[in-house]
Formats: C-alpha cells, structure tokens, sequence
C-alpha cells in the first residue's frame, strides 16, 4: 500500500498553525481537532517545521506554564521528516521506527499534501492482516 491510498481513505485534511503564532495556540488546534501533531508554516505556506505534544511536554518540562506563552518556532522540531505519496507503507514505516516519529508530512511538487501517522500505518496493516487471514480461513475451507 501507498501513501496515496492512506490519503486517499482518511483524506487530506491538514491541521496547521503559522510559525508566528503562540504554543497556547498551537495546543488549543491540538485540543480541539484531537490530534497528536500540527504542521506549522510561514507566511508563504511552506513548511517551517512540525509541532507535536511531546514537543509540548518537553518545553513544559525544561520552561514550565511560561511555554505556552513562547512562540511556536522555540517548541516546534524544525526541517521535519517528510514523504511522498508514492511512498509505500513499509518505507514510512522504516522512518518513523528508524527517526522516533509518529507523524510524516506528505509533500509533493513542494506542497503539503497531508498528514500520516504512526496510526494511520497500524490501522493499514491491522486490515491486512485480517484479510490476509480471511483469505487463508476461505482457502481452507474450501480444500
């Protein structure tokens, strides 16, 4: 499976904050879209980086309840990973596992196209797992 057929699916909706807003902003779009990552962007609409709520807890750990208060570009991993659509799962799934993240920007001809997540990939493969399994329970019964 691509990562165009995941996008494809779940759509391609992408929750993101600008690079000169605050945190508090940032974690209210967390809040209340219940999401683990949004993708912050400049003025321009170019990726600046991504935000994510281990971010968060980690400003929260080293800064306390003034994190919220800084702007997002001191909390947000810059440059983040990302991937194409025809990307496929086992190949989004080596970044995540091989650089700790749970979620991937899906770039493409230099514009975000969506979002994957650590989610997305295990709810994939949960399905095929099962129809692979269905597909071995038929065959068996069958013979």
């Amino acid at each position: 499976m691509k990562v165009a057929q995941i996008l494809a699916d779940k759509g391609d909706m992408v929750v993101t904050v600008r690079a000169d807003g605050r945190v508090r902003d940032a974690v209210d779009s967390l809040n209340s879209h219940n999401i683990g990552a949004v993708v912050v962007v400049g003025a321009d609409g170019a990726i600046a980086g991504i935000l994510s709520e281990r971010d968060v807890v980690r400003r929260l750990s080293s800064d306390g309840a003034e994190a919220v208060d800084m702007p997002i570009t001191e909390c947000m991993t810059p440059n983040p990973f990302t991937c194409v659509s025809s990307a496929t799962l086992d190949e989004i799934m080596g970044v995540m596992t091989e650089k700790r993240i749970r979620h991937l920007p899906v770039v493409e001809d230099g514009r975000l196209r969506g979002v994957v997540s650590i989610g997305d990939i295990v709810k994939r493969k949960i399905e095929t797992v099962e129809k692979e399994a269905a597909a071995l329970k038929d065959y068996i019964a069958s013979t």
